[in-house]
């Protein structure tokens, strides 16, 4: 019995990240970005990578592909981002893995 409870533990959590994480969207914002890079863009071909208040904001010289994940490998958004700045606000603080292209970030929310 204890073990079912687990298990239904589990699959409930596991159930509600999916459902919170399914309106999740990026958005191109023209709002100035300050504050340091986690990324060198020299070294990164012009991509910088940013958070500031639960918000990941990637800046790009040219259209790129971007994965965010969970620190346990959990999927939480993809999508082709156009150049210029794009933000995804999360709700869920915790420490992310940004992938843009090559290039793989970690970012802590």
């Amino acid at each position: 019995m204890r073990r079912f409870l687990v298990i239904l533990t589990l699959m409930m959590a596991m159930a509600s990240t999916t459902v919170a994480t399914a309106k999740v969207q990026w958005r191109e914002t023209t709002t100035e970005v300050q504050g340091k890079s986690l990324t060198d863009p020299k070294v990164t071909d012009g991509v910088e990578i940013f958070q500031r208040n639960g918000t990941i904001i990637i800046r790009t010289q040219r259209p790129v592909q971007v994965r965010v994940f969970t620190i346990l490998g959990q999927l939480v958004s993809q999508a082709t981002l156009p150049a210029g700045t794009s933000e995804l606000k999360l709700n869920t603080r915790g420490i992310y893995m940004v992938k843009v292209g090559s290039i793989t970030q970690k970012v802590a929310l």
